[in-house]
Protein backbone atom coordinates (compact mmCIF):
# COMPACT_ATOMS: atom_id res chain seq x y z
CA UNK A 1 0.00 0.00 0.00
CA UNK A 2 1.27 3.69 -0.65
CA UNK A 3 1.25 5.43 2.59
CA UNK A 4 2.70 8.56 0.73
CA UNK A 5 0.21 9.91 -1.70
CA UNK A 6 0.88 13.77 -2.30
CA UNK A 7 -0.19 15.81 -4.93
CA UNK A 8 -0.43 19.40 -5.86
CA UNK A 9 -2.81 22.29 -6.61
CA UNK A 10 -1.98 25.65 -7.83
CA UNK A 11 -4.06 28.99 -7.63
CA UNK A 12 -2.94 30.39 -10.76
CA UNK A 13 -3.32 34.31 -11.89
CA UNK A 14 -5.50 35.04 -14.67
CA UNK A 15 -5.70 38.53 -14.25
CA UNK A 16 -5.39 41.40 -12.04
CA UNK A 17 -8.40 42.26 -9.71
CA UNK A 18 -10.39 44.96 -10.24
CA UNK A 19 -10.10 48.25 -7.99
CA UNK A 20 -13.12 48.86 -6.55
CA UNK A 21 -13.71 52.85 -5.90
CA UNK A 22 -15.88 55.93 -7.05
CA UNK A 23 -14.85 57.95 -10.35
CA UNK A 24 -15.10 61.57 -10.64
CA UNK A 25 -16.31 62.05 -14.17
CA UNK A 26 -18.92 59.00 -14.35
CA UNK A 27 -20.65 56.94 -11.99
CA UNK A 28 -18.77 53.89 -12.53
CA UNK A 29 -17.15 52.35 -9.92
CA UNK A 30 -14.64 49.30 -11.29
CA UNK A 31 -10.72 50.80 -12.06
CA UNK A 32 -8.47 48.44 -13.96
CA UNK A 33 -4.71 48.73 -13.65
CA UNK A 34 -3.35 51.16 -16.62
CA UNK A 35 -0.10 49.06 -16.52
CA UNK A 36 1.63 52.49 -15.32
CA UNK A 37 3.56 54.13 -12.24
CA UNK A 38 4.38 57.80 -12.10
CA UNK A 39 7.36 58.94 -10.55
CA UNK A 40 7.81 63.10 -9.37
CA UNK A 41 11.01 64.38 -8.43
CA UNK A 42 11.54 67.44 -6.45
CA UNK A 43 14.66 67.48 -5.90
CA UNK A 44 15.90 64.73 -3.15
CA UNK A 45 12.19 64.01 -2.74
CA UNK A 46 9.67 61.88 -4.73
CA UNK A 47 6.35 61.42 -4.93
CA UNK A 48 5.17 57.95 -6.68
CA UNK A 49 1.80 57.17 -8.04
CA UNK A 50 0.06 54.39 -9.76
CA UNK A 51 -2.19 54.54 -12.26
CA UNK A 52 -5.48 53.33 -12.95
CA UNK A 53 -8.13 53.69 -15.85
CA UNK A 54 -11.67 53.98 -15.17
CA UNK A 55 -13.68 50.72 -16.83
CA UNK A 56 -16.09 52.88 -17.88
CA UNK A 57 -15.07 56.66 -19.41
CA UNK A 58 -11.18 55.62 -19.36
CA UNK A 59 -10.58 58.50 -17.32
CA UNK A 60 -7.14 58.28 -15.47
CA UNK A 61 -6.65 58.60 -11.69
CA UNK A 62 -3.71 58.03 -9.37
CA UNK A 63 -3.37 55.76 -6.41
CA UNK A 64 -0.67 57.91 -3.56
CA UNK A 65 1.98 54.98 -3.19
CA UNK A 66 4.65 57.59 -1.81
CA UNK A 67 4.45 60.59 -1.25
CA UNK A 68 7.37 63.39 -0.23
CA UNK A 69 10.11 60.83 0.94
CA UNK A 70 13.91 60.92 0.23
CA UNK A 71 15.40 59.40 -2.39
CA UNK A 72 17.62 57.40 -0.32
CA UNK A 73 14.61 55.47 1.11
CA UNK A 74 13.71 53.38 -1.79
CA UNK A 75 15.87 50.16 -3.49
CA UNK A 76 17.50 51.67 -6.33
CA UNK A 77 16.51 48.74 -8.29
CA UNK A 78 12.79 49.43 -6.79
CA UNK A 79 13.34 52.99 -7.95
CA UNK A 80 14.28 51.65 -11.77
CA UNK A 81 11.07 49.46 -11.88
CA UNK A 82 8.87 51.80 -10.86
CA UNK A 83 10.51 54.36 -13.43
CA UNK A 84 10.24 51.40 -16.22
CA UNK A 85 6.48 50.59 -15.51
CA UNK A 86 7.97 47.14 -14.74
CA UNK A 87 4.87 44.60 -15.05
CA UNK A 88 5.95 42.91 -11.88
CA UNK A 89 5.91 46.12 -9.71
CA UNK A 90 2.79 47.12 -11.05
CA UNK A 91 1.15 43.63 -10.37
CA UNK A 92 2.58 43.65 -6.99
CA UNK A 93 0.80 47.20 -6.85
CA UNK A 94 -2.21 46.44 -7.58
CA UNK A 95 -2.79 43.28 -5.48
CA UNK A 96 -1.66 45.48 -2.54
CA UNK A 97 -3.88 44.92 0.46
CA UNK A 98 -2.32 47.34 2.47
CA UNK A 99 -2.36 50.02 -0.26
CA UNK A 100 -6.07 49.17 -0.95
CA UNK A 101 -6.57 50.00 2.65
CA UNK A 102 -3.93 52.70 3.04
CA UNK A 103 -6.07 54.61 -0.18
CA UNK A 104 -9.95 53.19 1.46
CA UNK A 105 -10.84 51.39 -1.54
CA UNK A 106 -11.16 47.71 -2.15
CA UNK A 107 -10.04 44.99 -4.88
CA UNK A 108 -12.67 42.50 -6.72
CA UNK A 109 -10.82 39.60 -6.51
CA UNK A 110 -13.32 37.96 -9.18
CA UNK A 111 -12.41 36.03 -12.42
CA UNK A 112 -8.83 36.68 -11.95
CA UNK A 113 -7.90 32.93 -10.88
CA UNK A 114 -7.66 29.13 -12.05
CA UNK A 115 -7.20 25.84 -10.22
CA UNK A 116 -4.34 24.10 -11.80
CA UNK A 117 -4.35 20.78 -10.25
CA UNK A 118 -1.60 18.17 -10.38
CA UNK A 119 -2.94 14.34 -9.43
CA UNK A 120 -0.51 11.62 -8.78
CA UNK A 121 -0.47 8.80 -11.62
CA UNK A 122 -1.92 6.23 -9.57
CA UNK A 123 -5.70 5.71 -8.86
CA UNK A 124 -7.83 8.26 -6.64
CA UNK A 125 -9.36 4.92 -5.16
CA UNK A 126 -6.06 3.99 -3.22
CA UNK A 127 -6.93 3.60 0.41
CA UNK A 128 -4.13 5.35 1.34
CA UNK A 129 -4.42 8.70 2.18
CA UNK A 130 -3.38 11.81 -0.22
CA UNK A 131 -2.30 14.90 0.81
CA UNK A 132 -2.88 17.86 -1.25
CA UNK A 133 -0.60 21.12 -1.20
CA UNK A 134 -2.58 24.11 -2.34
CA UNK A 135 -0.32 26.41 -3.80
CA UNK A 136 -1.19 30.26 -4.20
CA UNK A 137 0.75 32.51 -6.88
CA UNK A 138 -1.90 35.36 -6.12
CA UNK A 139 -3.43 36.13 -2.97
CA UNK A 140 -6.57 36.20 -3.87
CA UNK A 141 -9.33 34.99 -1.24
CA UNK A 142 -10.58 31.88 -2.64
CA UNK A 143 -13.39 30.23 -0.69
CA UNK A 144 -11.63 26.49 0.40
CA UNK A 145 -15.24 24.27 -0.52
CA UNK A 146 -14.89 26.25 -4.10
CA UNK A 147 -11.53 24.90 -4.68
CA UNK A 148 -12.65 21.12 -3.75
CA UNK A 149 -15.42 21.55 -6.20
CA UNK A 150 -13.35 22.58 -9.01
CA UNK A 151 -10.53 20.02 -7.16
CA UNK A 152 -12.15 17.29 -7.24
CA UNK A 153 -15.48 17.86 -9.51
CA UNK A 154 -18.28 17.81 -7.22
CA UNK A 155 -21.02 19.41 -6.35
CA UNK A 156 -21.11 22.07 -3.21
CA UNK A 157 -23.29 19.25 -1.29
CA UNK A 158 -21.02 16.62 -1.68
CA UNK A 159 -17.82 18.28 -0.75
CA UNK A 160 -19.78 19.23 2.43
CA UNK A 161 -21.04 15.63 3.21
CA UNK A 162 -17.31 14.27 2.60
CA UNK A 163 -15.80 17.05 4.97
CA UNK A 164 -18.68 16.15 7.44
CA UNK A 165 -18.14 12.80 7.74
CA UNK A 166 -14.15 13.30 7.93
CA UNK A 167 -13.74 11.92 4.67
CA UNK A 168 -11.67 15.34 3.69
CA UNK A 169 -9.61 16.90 6.21
CA UNK A 170 -9.17 20.70 6.26
CA UNK A 171 -7.37 23.04 8.37
CA UNK A 172 -10.24 25.18 8.39
CA UNK A 173 -13.66 25.27 7.67
CA UNK A 174 -14.85 24.82 4.08
CA UNK A 175 -16.67 28.23 3.47
CA UNK A 176 -13.78 29.85 5.13
CA UNK A 177 -11.79 31.84 2.78
CA UNK A 178 -8.05 31.13 2.06
CA UNK A 179 -5.25 33.37 0.26
CA UNK A 180 -2.19 31.40 1.27
CA UNK A 181 -0.84 28.02 1.18
CA UNK A 182 -1.98 25.06 2.85
CA UNK A 183 -2.70 21.34 3.06
CA UNK A 184 -5.76 19.34 2.80
CA UNK A 185 -5.80 15.07 3.09
CA UNK A 186 -8.74 13.39 1.48
CA UNK A 187 -9.28 9.34 2.33
CA UNK A 188 -9.97 6.85 -0.28
CA UNK A 189 -12.26 3.88 -0.29
CA UNK A 190 -11.20 1.37 2.13
CA UNK A 191 -9.70 4.06 4.41
CA UNK A 192 -10.47 3.72 8.20
CA UNK A 193 -8.82 6.23 10.69
CA UNK A 194 -7.23 4.06 13.11
CA UNK A 195 -8.40 6.13 15.94
CA UNK A 196 -11.84 4.53 15.28
CA UNK A 197 -10.75 1.37 16.95
CA UNK A 198 -7.96 3.02 19.22
CA UNK A 199 -9.04 3.56 22.86
CA UNK A 200 -7.24 6.24 25.29
CA UNK A 201 -5.53 5.63 28.12
CA UNK A 202 -8.58 5.94 30.38
CA UNK A 203 -10.60 3.12 27.99
CA UNK A 204 -12.67 5.69 26.56
CA UNK A 205 -12.88 6.14 22.67
CA UNK A 206 -10.14 8.30 21.02
CA UNK A 207 -11.41 11.28 19.35
CA UNK A 208 -12.10 10.94 15.86
CA UNK A 209 -13.80 7.59 16.00
CA UNK A 210 -16.14 8.58 13.15
CA UNK A 211 -14.14 8.49 10.29
CA UNK A 212 -15.61 6.61 7.53
CA UNK A 213 -14.42 4.74 4.09
CA UNK A 214 -14.80 7.17 1.41
CA UNK A 215 -15.48 7.22 -1.96
CA UNK A 216 -14.74 9.73 -4.30
CA UNK A 217 -16.77 9.23 -8.25
CA UNK A 218 -14.78 8.35 -10.71
CA UNK A 219 -13.27 11.11 -12.59
CA UNK A 220 -11.63 9.64 -15.60
CA UNK A 221 -8.10 12.07 -16.59
CA UNK A 222 -8.03 13.14 -13.21
CA UNK A 223 -4.41 11.75 -12.89
CA UNK A 224 -3.80 14.71 -15.42
CA UNK A 225 -2.82 18.13 -14.98
CA UNK A 226 -5.46 20.34 -15.50
CA UNK A 227 -7.20 24.02 -15.04
CA UNK A 228 -10.37 25.02 -13.86
CA UNK A 229 -11.72 28.45 -14.43
CA UNK A 230 -13.06 30.23 -11.30
CA UNK A 231 -16.09 32.45 -12.28
CA UNK A 232 -16.46 34.27 -8.94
Amino acid sequence: MNTDRKALWAVRQSALPTVVRSCPDCPSMRHRASGKIRVNANGKLLDVWLLLSCAACDRTSKVPVHERVHVSTLEPARLVAYEINDPAAVRELVMSASLAAKNRYRLDWAGTWELETRMPLYALDDPSPLTVRVGFELPAPVRVERLLQLGLGLSRAEVRRLVAEGRIRLPFAPDAKAHRDFELTLHGPGSVDAAKHAKAPDGSAAEGSDLARIGLPPAPGRELARRATARG
